[in-house]
């Protein structure tokens, strides 16, 4: 063993860097919070009196006007591209470096690779470290498509079509992603999960298994003789076997859900335009800035760091001040004019949805957004979580307006969202005596000029809580 002293590079996210990945990925309702901490540890900045206007604050105002300014109508501002916005974060009176065309990669990955908070989301990807980038690349739309309970809801067949890899690529890696911690993460249903659980334990074979795999809805009904009876064992083993899957955790993202007491509170807001109606018109998307206050820099400690007292310490400390705030109003003008851009898109391309309902959702994947207002899809991803838009139709999470689609014989696309529609439908009017079987769905759809695979029916049907065939018959 020796010691051998060398020099290397190494990449590492500023805490300026890291506050713009928080405000960006942070919901309006706890993005009121980081701004009540701004205002409480930053003296330099302050509420905006609306009585007395803000025409003598300058460029140091609150970024919510700024975003409505200077767009075209896909929303994405003139000036400065938000690609570059979202990749440099230097001092305003900095001068700009010059990076060879991998540094540039290698930062940009950096900065959209990286985040502020443990989440299990975050979890998720950091256990990727050292995967190809490909396959990361894929662990990062597993991981953002996650729900609050850590279930993987989405078909394999919708991710890959996102992600525009095959199916069995896609699976290869979601296989890896079930190994990771917590047990039972991205799981399909409840069975999957609790079975992927005693798998870690190496009871993946075990008689509990055997019950999830065939028997969960006896079980869930304490039916434990007819599960005995099944299996060829005692109703003691079942009764042990039932109280080992209780220990289980049905839940792996329990302990990263964030409770909100406040509800919902939209980041966008869809309206009609004054001059539209309902079939017709079109509409426009606002940011929701009741929510947020309305900030400035102080034109006190401007004028005294102008005056240059004597005391250096004094100036130093409200130099930084001043640049701290400065970086967090643009970064916050950033994380502003990024949603609207986002909104705008997404009203221009499923308007006939604002109009009609979910059944004209049209199909739409995150990559074409991104294309359009110049950033990184993951970017996109980031800036949609958890995040709400106040439409005619109701409160939506802006990321159910992504969604992979099916074509039709006319060659006409549809949503997956409107297939769902379609099997609630058929379901809702089956005979009680005659229940739909999965593949009979599968024949009425492609009767309709639409090919669904029947395992995709089989997924969809259990997102919308609808038992299978057999079952319903017991209704």
């Amino acid at each position: 063993m020796e010691l051998i002293a060398g020099v290397a590079q190494q990449q590492a996210l500023s805490p300026q860097m890291q506050q713009s990945l928080q405000l960006l990925q942070t919901p309006v309702a706890e993005l009121r919070q980081l701004v009540a901490a701004e205002l409480a540890s930053n003296p330099v900045l302050e509420e905006e009196d609306l009585l007395m206007g803000s025409s003598d604050s300058g460029d140091e105002t609150h970024p919510h006007s700024l975003a409505e300014e200077g767009r075209d109508r896909r929303g994405v501002d003139h000036d400065f591209s938000l690609q570059d916005e979202w990749r440099d974060y230097l001092p305003q009176t900095a001068a700009r470096p010059t990076y060879s065309a991998v540094d540039e990669e290698r930062r940009r990955f950096l900065f959209e690779s990286q985040v502020s908070r443990t989440t299990l989301r975050n979890l998720v990807i950091d256990q990727a470290a050292g995967f190809p980038p490909e396959d990361l690349r894929l662990v990062e739309l597993i991981a953002g498509s996650l729900d609050e309970d850590g279930y993987l809801r989405m078909p394999v067949s919708d991710l890959a079509s996102e992600a525009q890899v095959s199916e069995a690529a896609m699976e290869a890696v979601l296989r890896k992603v079930r190994e990771f911690d917590p047990p039972g993460v991205a799981a399909a249903d409840l069975s999957d999960c609790l079975i992927l659980q005693l798998s870690r334990k190496g009871e993946g074979n075990g008689l509990a298994a055997r019950i999830l795999r065939h028997h969960l809805p006896q079980l869930a009904r304490h039916r434990y003789d007819e599960i005995a009876r099944d299996l060829c064992v005692s109703v003691t083993d079942i009764t042990a076997a039932a109280r080992h899957i209780a220990t289980l955790e049905p839940n792996p993202g329990r302990p990263f859900a964030v409770a909100d007491e406040q509800g919902v509170i939209p980041d966008l807001i869809v309206i009609l335009k004054d001059d539209g109606d309902a079939d017709e018109g079109g509409f426009s998307v606002h940011l929701n800035e009741d929510e947020l206050p309305r900030l400035r820099i102080s034109n006190d400690y401007k004028e005294l760091l102008v005056a240059r007292g004597q005391n250096e310490e004094l100036l130093l400390y409200l130099r930084e001040k001043i640049k701290g705030a400065r970086f967090f109003l643009r970064s916050l003008q950033q994380r502003q004019q990024t949603l609207l851009a986002i909104g705008n898109q997404i009203i221009s391309r499923q308007e006939e949805f604002f109009r009609k309902g979910t059944s004209a959702l049209k199909p739409l994947i995150m990559a074409q957004v991104a294309d359009a207002v110049g950033l990184h899809v993951t970017t996109v991803s980031r800036a949609v979580a958890g995040k709400y838009m106040d439409t005619p139709q109701g409160l939506f999470e802006m990321r159910y307006f992504f969604t992979p689609g099916f074509q039709n014989t006319d060659g006409s696309s549809v949503s997956n969202e409107m297939v769902k529609g379609a099997i609630r439908d058929m379901v809702d009017k089956e005979s009680p005596r005659a229940t739909l079987s999965d593949q009979e769905i599968v024949t009425e759809l492609e009767a309709r000029g639409l090919k669904v695979a029947r395992r995709t029916i089989a997924k969809y049907r259990e997102q919308l809580g609808i038992l299978p065939s057999h079952l319903r018959k017991c209704r």
